[in-house]
């Protein structure tokens, strides 16, 4: 995993000193103890929550689902998602990461399974907002919980390597449940169904690891030695004494900049939910075979994964998030602008890939702004907060684009849409900067 030598600009302007070797060596230590369980976790997270789009190749037609029907289902666990979000995570603020953790691993990881017993539209629409219900407050909790084990300079390349995960369950994901689905017949149960069980396994195995091996703070690391935790703590007692922070839940709820946030995360989250549920019947639209499409639909994933990991390493040396995040999203919608204008496959598969860069890379940037401003119980709540409204709009992107797929009979007017709401999306962290002049 790499590391951060560079300096980083705070809330307030001042320059953070550079990382020296000592302090580099323990988050160093520190990042290889947690991140690899945590992005594992929201590997399968990812995967668990998106897979649907490769279930339908077969579910819909065994089901009789419309587009509609099934986009909402795919996006109706996000209102279970956005309602318990930030009484998750007050919850693991209260009852500490590792417990509250592994609760939320193991209890979506059997809703995940249980997919595989849905009968109709409306069991369907059931099990996935308990899978919503279920998995809420995880993403938020780990963004919570990095802030508190390492330093803003630190920050970004770790929250990269964490996010990482998400294109890399496309990369895997896609091929893996084309694969699953190939299991049709196996004991009585079809393809699809045999996806939703394998797939949601593993969660469970790993809410019982992360039991055993995460650590709430640094205080409590019997791993570190005294001297290292000491020197984590000095760290992050050093960055946490400049700028103003806010403390209490209630503050955060009156702050602008959190309401600005949400409005940003809603945006590209929107984009990127109703790109990638509706991927793998896009291709299948552009004559793509069904045992080709996971292969197909990891083309672009494999892309973002490297443009994610390149943008934040650039982010952490400049320190300008707030700059990158505005042409993440411009990217973002030019992107899909050109994917409109092109009937062929590559040339199409070219613009969604460049969305899905500056979706996913914009997404790892986004989630370091947060940390800058908000602190203890504001930091768990407001990042809820932030991202259980951001997370609607996983609910309003895939369901839109259903509803116009059957409306116009094509995914035209859906790109169209979505490339409109990232540039909207630029517009407002264009006005953040009003609120937050790091840069």
């Amino acid at each position: 995993m790499a590391v951060v030598t560079t300096s980083a600009k705070s809330p307030k302007g001042f320059a953070a000193q550079p990382l020296d070797a000592e302090q580099t060596r323990v988050l160093h230590k520190a990042a290889w103890r947690l991140i690899p369980l945590l992005a594992l976790a929201y590997f399968f997270n990812y995967l668990d929550r998106t897979s649907v789009g490769y279930a339908a190749l077969q579910m819909t037609g065994d089901l009789g689902l419309t587009a509609t029907q099934f986009g909402l289902g795919a996006g109706i666990m996000f209102f279970g998602y956005c309602l318990c979000e930030v009484p998750s995570n007050l919850a693991m603020y209260r009852f500490g990461a590792r417990l509250w953790m592994a609760r939320i691993m193991i209890t979506w990881g059997l809703a995940a399974a249980t997919t595989a017993l849905v009968v109709g539209p409306y069991s369907f629409y059931v099990v996935r907002l308990i899978l919503g219900i279920a998995e809420a407050g995880f993403f938020p909790g780990v963004i919570f919980f990095l802030t508190l084990w390492f330093p803003a300079q630190y920050r970004t390349r770790v929250l990269a390597w964490f996010t990482v995960a998400t294109p890399i369950s496309f990369l895997v994901g896609g091929p893996l449940s084309i694969w699953l689905l190939q299991m049709h017949g196996f004991l009585g149960l079809a393809g699809w169904q045999w996806m939703f069980i394998i797939e949601g396994i593993p969660a469970c195995i790993l809410g019982l690891i992360t039991l055993k091996v995460l650590t709430n703070h640094p205080a409590e690391a019997k791993w570190l030695t005294p001297g290292e935790r000491d020197l984590i703590a000095g760290m992050l007692a050093e960055e946490q004494s400049k700028g103003h922070h806010s403390h209490g839940f209630k503050m955060a709820l009156k702050d602008p900049r959190v309401w600005i946030l949400s409005s940003i995360t809603f945006s590209f989250t929107l984009g990127s939910y109703g790109i990638g549920i509706w991927l793998p019947q896009m291709l299948k639209a552009h004559g793509v075979e069904v045992s080709m499409i996971g292969w197909v639909a990891a083309i672009p994933y494999f892309f973002a994964t490297i443009g994610l990991l390149i943008w934040a390493k650039h982010v952490d040396r400049t320190g300008k998030g707030i700059f990158n995040l505005t042409l993440a999203m411009l990217l973002a919608g030019l992107a899909l602008l050109f994917a409109l204008q092109m009937n062929a496959l590559i040339p199409a598969l070219a613009g969604i890939t460049l969305a899905l860069v500056g979706t996913i890379a914009g997404k790892t940037i986004f989630y370091t702004l947060p940390g800058k401003f908000l602190r203890g119980q504001a930091a768990a709540g407001g990042i809820a907060l932030i991202n259980s409204i951001g997370a609607f709009g996983g609910f309003v992107g895939p369901y839109l684009m259903g509803f116009l797929k059957d409306y116009t009979g094509s995914f035209t007017a859906g790109l169209m849409v979505m490339g409109c709401i990232m540039f909207v999306a630029a517009a407002m962290v264009v006005s953040l900067r009003l609120f937050l002049r790091e840069e």
